[in-house]
């Protein structure tokens, strides 16, 4: 290929990208469908650019964006918020994924016949919501800000879910023991290894960031720190991705939680500096290190994550669709149905949600990048086994967003007092963590 045409190729993505993304707010329609769909036609429909070329550099591509979007997800929490509303976000996240990945390995059992490993797993990477999907919906739609935090605490949990599952499970493929108490030990060990590094890491850099911030080129210094924990914690056998998120998420509340133990005082100074810092300028400094971090990371996090989608849509296998086709219905209908009674079961824990709002629940079950990175991972790992795993995973993504448009488009007719009103609501959304960019 010709390397103007090459550039002006990828010059064109990242405008219809950016278009695409701000057309969210009004069409509704995510624009990972739109993404996928013009790798369809450049790859395989049109035959402009060569899927093979890109093939192996797919995986990177998807486990880079995967990480930058988990530290943007840390950044973009709220402690408070996320200890307010995390029992409903947690219950719903943990019955949701649990019953969504057994209801997808019962059809992967009984109706393709596959063993109940190879089926685990399969049901392990369908079944968690993905957050960098449903984060953009969720500031645009017309819901009460408890139904929106109780869904992204859900997506960020959801994805920690699927990366701890596929783990254990190519684990006990790979020959590791499948003993309950084996796996538990595994999973609880990785994760305590992968919060407390991640702490470590973000209190270690929020002191360091003081002094850096005032330097040039200190967010990549930042992405390299991510990039670093990231790699320690993997090599160290912990959950690297959780690992992540929980850096950023302690990065975006150390400030927080340092008044909130009374570690500021009125008069301090810094690590670097002998002169004075007062808790209100160290609380405006951290807001602006906060939102430069958080716009560096976030368009990192786009960029990657545009160039991953359309690699998807190019690397499609239509005869592998076909075939795919009648699993991947099934997939989703077992999606559907298992999406359905847990919100249904818990109407006890979330009394004060309307039945449209639980009704909205049931359609916002969007899978997008985790998804699609751990089907490549599995094929990477298992071999031409699971061939079909993309082209599983693409048709799910597919059939999910569409779904989640239709939920968007019922948002727009939910009754006023649905979102509240008056000058209460209007000021908690002016403070809402889920401000639209």
């Amino acid at each position: 290929m010709d390397l103007s045409l090459f550039f002006a190729i990828l010059g064109g993505l990242l405008v219809l990208a950016f278009v695409a993304n701000r057309l969210v707010r009004f069409t509704h329609v995510p624009d990972v469908i739109i993404l996928m769909a013009t790798g369809v036609l450049i790859g395989p429909a049109l035959h402009w650019v060569n899927p093979a070329i890109f093939r192996g550099a797919t995986p990177g591509f998807g486990s880079l964006a995967l990480i930058l979007i988990l530290f943007e997800g840390g950044l973009d929490l709220k402690l408070g918020e996320i200890v307010k509303h995390f029992g409903p976000g947690f219950l719903l996240s943990i019955f949701s994924y649990v019953l969504t990945m057994a209801a997808v390995a019962g059809v992967s059992h009984f109706a393709m016949h596959f063993s109940w490993l190879d089926a685990l797993l399969i049901g392990a990477i369908l079944g968690c919501i993905g957050s960098s999907i449903l984060l953009p919906v969720l500031q645009q739609v017309n819901l009460r800000r408890e139904v929106k935090v109780t869904l992204l605490v859900e997506a960020s949990l959801g994805d920690a879910y699927a990366v701890l599952a596929v783990t254990t499970l190519l684990d006990v493929a790979a020959g590791g023991s499948a003993a309950p108490k084996a796996i538990a030990w595994t999973l609880g060990s990785s994760l305590i290894l992968a919060v407390a590094s991640g702490i470590l890491a973000g209190m270690l850099w929020s002191y360091l960031l003081p002094v850096l911030s005032e330097e040039r080129f200190w967010h990549v210094l930042t992405f390299a720190a991510v990039l670093l924990v990231y790699s320690g914690v993997h090599f160290m056998m912990g959950n690297d991705l959780i690992s992540v998120l929980v850096f950023g998420l302690t990065l975006s509340n150390i400030q927080t939680i340092r008044k909130r133990v009374h570690l500021d005082e009125p008069d301090r100074g810094d690590w670097f500096s002998e002169m004075p810092v007062t808790s209100e300028q160290g609380g405006l400094h951290h807001e602006r290190r906060h939102a430069q971090m958080l716009t560096f990371h976030g368009e990192l996090a786009f960029l990657l994550r545009t160039f991953f989608f359309v690699l998807l849509g190019m690397l499609v296998d239509f005869a592998g669709l076909r075939r795919s086709a009648l699993f991947a219905f099934l997939c989703f209908a077992a999606i559907l149905a298992a999406r359905e009674i847990t919100v249904q079961a818990g109407r006890l824990v979330w009394r004060t949600f309307s039945a449209r709002e639980r009704e909205l629940m049931v359609w916002f079950i969007p899978r997008g990048l985790i998804s699609a990175v751990l089907a490549i991972q599995v094929l990477d790992t298992r071999g031409s086994k699971f061939e079909f795993l993309p082209s599983l995973a693409f048709a799910i993504i597919v059939l999910s967003n569409f779904f989640l448009l239709v939920g968007t488009v019922r948002a727009r007719n939910l009754p006023a007092a649905a979102s509240g009103t008056g000058e209460e609501t209007r000021s908690t959304e002016a403070a809402t963590l889920l401000n639209p960019d």
